[in-house]
């Protein structure tokens, strides 16, 4: 008999969760081994920048791998553990503690890490966002400030700026960009959450750099390139995240702004897989490289099981979402630099829908306040269906009848 396949799993958020669950499925008798650098058991991160900060939850309220954990699926977590390089010959990792772990076949979901902005290094009173510890040691400064400035108007930032005007908090957002979520919505949404931003006391300077910043009485000051100076007891960071991919880069893997895997997650290498944030994979229109909660647990799952045996093939419809407020803010599918059509619709005075279309069939839905369209629009983009902008904008016009129409 021979002996079972050893799966290690370096990284325990919803890729590396989602592999080795998946792992598990595939091969009943696998040992699967998943190595985490926190402490803790794998938690979700999307609560942090919101119900964390808040106190309405906790990080452990909300268990990647469910009510029973990681072990609860005879998982083999490795707790408080870093990885510092792979010894591709001797199919092994190597621990920062100079364990040894040998495997049979390795996933990388070693995630991404935050953009730190050398101006802003992280201290007592400039804090990013990430991990559970960082979220706690927010939590607890947010307690003792009453302002606070937030560089980087995203989907994180404007997260933060949210919970903090919920606790209190006197805001100021510094956006380098001419209008916040860039990189997320178009122009009229992008207003539209901003006015909501301003209803609830929130300053937001678009299009403006950060030319010095300095320590004052108030705690941080932040310098301007338009001569101004804004103040705030301590500053949040959020500009985004690169792929952490320093391990396959150290090792000889292909890396290119992320790890380089086919459709089945499998880097050059066929003993290594890769999964989530760090990989740039084969996109519907080239290589591309995602950030999101959805397409780490697909593409962990896909790795997994292949890493088992399997022969299952990454095929993701992207989604996000962010809440700030009263406000639910979806999106889904590949967005187009120049789509054919873009049609608005809007459904109430605080929930809308924009649509992008590619010839005659959706490839882009955002919503706001609008989760039962956008499940139903996610349906429209992967069955293809023909649609007719004109009743794309009517909200009399029931997206779930389109579902009908023959593509």
């Amino acid at each position: 008999m021979s002996p079972a396949r050893r799966i290690v799993i370096v990284g325990a958020g919803p890729a590396g969760v989602g592999a080795a669950i998946a792992a598990r499925q595939q091969d009943a008798l696998a040992d699967v081994i998943l190595i985490a650098d926190e402490h803790s058991e794998p938690y979700e991160k999307p609560p942090l920048s919101k119900a964390v900060l808040t106190r309405k939850a906790e990080p452990h309220d909300a268990p990647i791998a469910g009510p029973q954990g990681i072990g609860g699926h005879n998982i083999t977590l490795k707790p408080g553990t870093r990885v510092i390089s792979i010894d591709r010959d001797g199919r092994a990792v190597v621990t920062a503690g100079g364990e040894r772990i040998a495997y049979d076949v390795l996933v990388l979901a070693t995630g991404s890490v935050n953009r730190v902005l050398p101006v802003l290094p992280p201290g007592p009173d400039i804090h990013y966002l990430r991990t559970e510890a960082e979220a706690l040691a927010l939590r607890e400064r947010l307690a003792r400030s009453r302002t606070l400035l937030v560089v980087g108007a995203g989907l994180i930032g404007l997260e933060v700026a949210a919970s903090a005007t919920e606790l209190g908090l006197k805001v100021t957002v510094i956006e380098v960009a001419p209008r916040i979520l860039v990189r997320v919505c178009d122009a009229e949404t992008s207003h539209f959450v901003q006015a909501h931003h301003a209803a609830h006391g929130v300053d937001i300077r678009l299009a403006t750099a950060i030319t010095g910043v300095r320590a004052s009485p108030q705690g941080v000051a932040i310098e301007t390139g338009a001569g101004e100076t804004l103040w705030g007891e301590m500053v949040v960071v959020g500009t985004g995240v690169i792929p952490d991919d320093r391990l396959a880069k150290a090792a000889g893997l292909d890396t290119q702004d992320g790890i380089v895997v086919d459709d089945h997650c499998f880097t050059a290498e066929r003993t290594i897989l890769a999964a989530g944030d760090c990989t740039r994979f084969v996109g519907p229109r080239g290589p591309v490289r995602l950030e999101n909660w959805r397409h780490a647990q697909e593409q962990g799952a896909v790795a997994g099981r292949n890493a088992a045996g399997g022969d299952a093939t990454y095929n993701v419809t992207p989604s996000f979402w962010s809440e700030q407020y009263d406000l639910y803010i979806q999106g889904m599918g590949w967005p187009l630099s120049q789509p054919t059509a873009s049609v608005r619709r809007q459904i109430g005075p605080n929930a809308m829908l924009r649509f992008d279309l590619d010839g005659d069939h959706l490839a882009y839905a955002l919503g706001i306040n609008a989760q039962r369209d956008i499940a139903t629009a996610r349906r429209l983009i992967e069955r293809r269906v023909r649609l007719d902008p004109t009743e794309l904008a009517d909200p009399e016009k029931p997206l779930a009848a389109m579902l009908k129409v023959k593509t």
